[in-house]
């Protein structure tokens, strides 16, 4: 089960929410490492500092509840029922949903039933030390909700399993067939000549009404591709998937069953296997086959990738398909190993909420982060159990090449930066240590760059819209280009009145760099030109100061602020009472600017 999303209104929720968080952590420090613990906080922007800042609670929980986060939501239950109401329609699908009084004296189960949304509750309760109010009547009776099996195994069929706890609560007794430990405890009534029963079997359901069947995971489909034999499409998702499903009709197992597909570390980046994983709702991994192992391929990968007892059925000699079925539910982590991924992200310039949700994604799904040291600090709070690798800010590349050893080995890597990783950032640095590395294991890893805000973005939106035309982002810094180059491209931009956006405009080592830069630019901008500077905005702390060129100083500027100097065309006004100035360059363009800024302006000017 994934962590919850732990929601409050006020600040007054916020020290029973931190107590709730440290259950969820606290469990996750010493757990397996397949167990979520990225267990966060949300808050009302403007009420109350907590991990998570929303702006309106019903679309935040609404949001949750369609991705199929768990939710404990510190208000009155009929605030999440109205909230989610418009939401509701599967049962079987539905995340655990609990309300909590703000001051933890009262823990309500609302939905999620076969979810595991009781078991939250009881958890919650007694790190709470109150009494959950738990109403549902198989879990009352029987102390488990029998149509809510633990992580690993499956329901066969929720309708047949509904009619099955109603006959229990009518008086019926049950026998147990099969392994299940978890079932040892509860208050069911038992008769060895029961005539309901309870199944615990990779066995496919055949349809009888007096059982209750649950499938154990623990059946792994190896799939190999023969290139050399493979016919038209026969990598395409949809032909393995049905291979896979034949395979497993063929030998009478369901396809609950299923724990994961397994497949040759050669194949990790076929995206028609990762395709058909997501299509049968199985995690992917991969192995080699020993060659001491022999016989058919797919065969000798399950041998080669399983350590525990199984028998190995084939389904034919040209399928490519073999299957394992081991005596008890497996976790997929312990086959083989997982396809490596390398997330390259953008944080935004440093404001929670302006950090881009496919990055808050992967930070929540890395095994590893590693970055620059202040910015890996920004992506935080991070999880006890993810490793952090910070480090100097002038190791790019020996950055990039970490990350790429970590992911061939399998983990989840997330390489931070700033704003925006592909605007002087470390997305280049990464792609540049991939294509000189010839590594066939660092270009199996699953690779993707993740937008974020740029600085640039930033400050650009705060004053206004300055970047509304035409416009160009430098870095004044020469560490990595001759300054004859930065000088040539400011000429450039400058006679061809583009808006620019001035990135590490000056710094201890570099103190003279801006003076210089100013100096090119007033030959070819008037003193009235607006200037725009942007210091740690998104952070606290933030400052903002429109200018013109002719008032600009190097000692306005630190390595901390933005720099964006406009064009001919960018104005400033002022709007309402309170005084505001807004700073724009209009998106028409006059042909007479485009002449006008051709040539430096006169001397007078």
């Amino acid at each position: 089960m994934n962590a919850p999303a732990i929601v409050i209104l006020g600040a007054g929720a916020l020290a029973t929410a931190r107590r709730i968080q440290a259950l969820y952590v606290g469990r996750g420090e010493h757990a397996e490492a397949t167990v979520a613990t990225d267990c966060l906080v949300h808050a009302l922007q403007g009420r109350v500092e907590a991990d998570v800042p929303y702006t309106e609670l019903g679309a935040h929980l609404r949001e949750l509840y369609a991705r199929g986060t768990p939710i404990v939501a510190l208000c009155a239950a009929g605030i999440v029922i109205r909230c989610l109401a418009p939401l509701l329609s599967n049962k079987g699908a539905e995340p655990p949903v609990l309300a909590v009084a703000e001051d933890g004296s009262a823990v309500v189960p609302l939905l999620g039933g076969l979810a595991g949304v009781n078991v939250m509750a009881r958890d919650i309760a007694a790190a709470l030390a109150v009494q959950p109010a738990i109403t549902t009547s198989g879990e009352l009776r029987f102390g488990t909700c029998v149509l809510n099996p633990p992580e690993g195994y499956a329901l066969a069929d929720l309708a047949q399993g509904k009619r099955f706890v109603s006959d229990l609560l009518a008086g019926e007794s049950t026998r147990i067939e099969g392994d299940a430990p978890w079932l040892d405890d509860a208050q069911l009534p038992r008769s060895d000549s029961a005539r309901l029963a309870i199944r615990v079997t990779p066995r496919a359901w055949d349809g009888q009404p007096d059982e209750l069947v649950i499938h154990p995971r623990s059946v792994v489909a190896a799939v190999v591709i023969d290139d050399a034999s493979a016919q038209p499409n026969a990598h395409a998702a949809d032909a393995i998937v049905e291979r896979v499903r034949a395979a497993l009709n063929a030998h009478g197992l369901a396809a609950r069953s299923l724990a994961g597909l397994l497949a040759p570390s050669a194949s990790m980046a076929d995206p028609a296997l990762a395709q058909a994983a997501t299509l049968l709702e199985v995690p992917l991994r991969f192995a080699d086959a020993s060659a001491e192992h022999g016989g058919p391929r797919a065969a000798a990968l399950l041998h080669a990738a399983l350590r525990i007892p199984h028998e190995t059925l084939h389904d034919g000699a040209h399928s490519g398909i073999a299957l394992a079925v081991t005596p008890l539910a497996l976790d997929p982590a312990t086959i083989g190993r997982a396809r490596g991924r390398l997330s390259v992200i953008g944080l935004g310039p440093g404001r929670a909420e302006l950090m881009v949700p496919a990055a808050r994604t992967a930070l929540s799904e890395a095994t590893d982060i590693l970055g620059y040291d202040t910015y890996v600090k920004m992506a935080g709070p991070l999880r006890a159990d993810q490793r952090v690798h910070g480090s100097d800010n002038r190791e790019e590349m020996q950055r990039a090449r970490h990350a790429f050893e970590l992911a061939s080995e399998g983990r989840a890597v997330v390489m931070v930066s700033s704003g925006d990783p592909g605007v002087f950032a470390m997305a280049a640095a990464v792609l540049e240590a991939l294509e000189a590395s010839r590594n066939d294991a660092w270009a199996a890893v699953e690779l993707s760059i993740v937008p974020g805000v740029s600085a640039a973005l930033a400050t650009a939106a705060q004053a206004g819209a300055p970047l509304g035309h035409d416009f160009c982002m430098l870095s004044l810094s020469d560490n990595l280009k001759p300054w004859a180059i930065i000088e040539a491209r400011l000429r450039h931009a400058a006679q061809a009145d583009l808006v620019m956006a001035l990135y590490n405009p000056i710094s201890r080592a570099r103190p003279w760099q801006l003076d210089k830069a100013l100096d090119i630019v007033r030959e070819y901008r008037a003193p009235s030109t607006l200037v725009v500077l942007g210091r740690d905005i998104g952070r606290p702390g933030g400052t903002l100061r429109t200018l013109t060129l002719g008032e600009l100083r190097s000692v306005d500027v630190d390595m901390r602020t933005m720099v964006i100097v406009g064009s001919s065309l960018t104005r400033k006004f002022a709007c309402g009472n309170d005084g505001a100035q807004w700073v724009y360059t209009p998106r028409w363009y006059e042909p007479a600017a485009l002449t006008q800024a051709s040539d430096p302006p006169p001397p007078s000017a």
